[in-house]
């Protein structure tokens, strides 16, 4: 299995506009429904109210690099910078 972390830092006050946007866009359950796609979720920050955490658990490596490149994904990035400053992500292993 291949597991990443993603946390995004949102623009104030656009976080939740954000999660909207992408669940209105039919995004995240276009994620969850690729092919060796194990786990797509995100989660509100307790501690930060412009923070979201995402974890994403596939298969393989090669699926988590293919999904980058599906048109759901293009139609994301072209409006996540309306509501995100920064990204940061690695990569985690569950044991």
């Amino acid at each position: 299995m291949y597991s990443i972390y993603v946390i995004f830092k949102c623009l104030p006050g656009k976080r939740e506009e954000y999660i909207n946007k992408i669940n209105a866009e039919g995004i995240a359950d276009a994620v969850r429904a690729e092919d060796g796609c194990i786990c797509y979720n995100y989660y509100f920050s307790e501690k930060d109210e412009n923070e979201i955490l995402l974890i994403e658990k596939w298969e393989t490596k090669n699926h988590q690099q293919v999904h980058l490149d599906q048109p759901h994904m293009v139609r994301l990035r072209e409006f996540k910078g309306d509501y995100v400053e920064s990204t940061t992500l690695g990569e985690f292993e569950i044991k």
